[in-house]
């Protein structure tokens, strides 16, 4: 019996790792191949394998990136950070008052109000994009940055996983002390509540973050003015002309190895935050 159970316990630990081998190869193989693929010039690709380095190209693709349509990419780069980063930090900064609210304040509607917030989780983003435009055209918006900005500071799920934790996380005992010692509500949540709350908003300026950095459709439809695309949207229109015009491919590639280095900087920086606020969560 021990014998088997020991057999058991390897065979399962070593089913979880083939696994999560198949699953980090399936995630780092792109990467790789984004690597490779921006080291070639137009001619590699036809030449070489997929994983295979070209004759070290990268650092010209980088100054014909920088350099094409009179460096239109630099504002590509500036466009995703403004967008991604303040709409991250903002975004999560309503998510927690509104999540706050939700968790702590006594006030008529509460729970409809919640409830609400849970089916917005449920409706995708896509489906809101026409009716988001028709508002932005009534206010005279389209194309311009108030367009995409504004929406992306809503999140339901982020009101969610921030009532969750305020719920676990910050204690009525203490809201109380602050209200007796005559600290206003917005005070008890800025001095309070929030600093409590720092891990899981983190965790929600990363969700946020990822999420406006890798969105699309948003921009597809509210912008025409190449100067006000996000990298998504720049490096769509590139790729698009790649068939016409094979030398896009590399700086379509190089483009897109860029734009993953934010994002993967993002989760090194804020990892312990993150995870801190998950094991928190988890134990409460």
């Amino acid at each position: 019996m021990t014998t088997s159970r020991r057999t058991s316990r390897w065979t399962s630990r070593g089913t979880v790792h083939a696994l999560l081998f198949i699953a980090a190869l399936y995630s780092v193989l792109p990467l790789v191949w984004l690597f490779t693929s921006s080291t070639k010039n137009v001619g590699d690709f036809s030449t070489t394998s997929a994983f295979e380095l070209g004759d070290w190209n990268l650092w010209s693709n980088l100054g014909d990136l920088f350099a094409e349509e009179d460096g239109v990419f630099l504002h590509w780069v500036r466009n995703s950070l403004l967008y991604a980063g303040l709409g991250a930090v903002l975004g999560a900064l309503i998510c927690a008052a509104c999540g706050y609210a939700i968790a702590k304040l006594d006030f008529p509607g509460r729970r409809a109000l919640f409830a609400v917030t849970l089916a917005g989780v449920l409706v995708p983003t896509t489906a809101l994009a026409l009716p988001l435009y028709l508002l932005a055209s009534e206010l005279r918006l389209v194309d311009t940055f108030w367009a995409v900005f504004i929406p992306l500071l809503t999140n339901p799920f982020g009101v969610y996983l921030a009532r969750a934790y305020a719920e676990a996380a910050v204690p009525d005992e203490v809201l109380e002390a602050s209200r007796v010692d005559g600290a206003s509500e917005l005070r008890t949540f800025f001095t309070i509540a929030l600093p409590m709350m720092r891990p899981g908003v983190v965790t929600i300026v990363l969700f946020q973050f990822v999420g406006i950095w890798n969105n699309f459709f948003l921009p597809l439809v509210m912008l025409t003015d190449p100067e006000l695309f996000p990298m998504t949207l720049g490096l769509f229109q590139w790729s698009s002309r790649v068939g016409q015009f094979p030398q896009y491919s590399p700086l379509v590639i190089t483009g897109s190895l860029l734009a993953v280095v934010p994002l993967v900087i993002a989760f090194i920086v804020l990892q312990r935050q993150w995870r801190s606020g998950l094991a928190t969560g988890s134990l409460k």
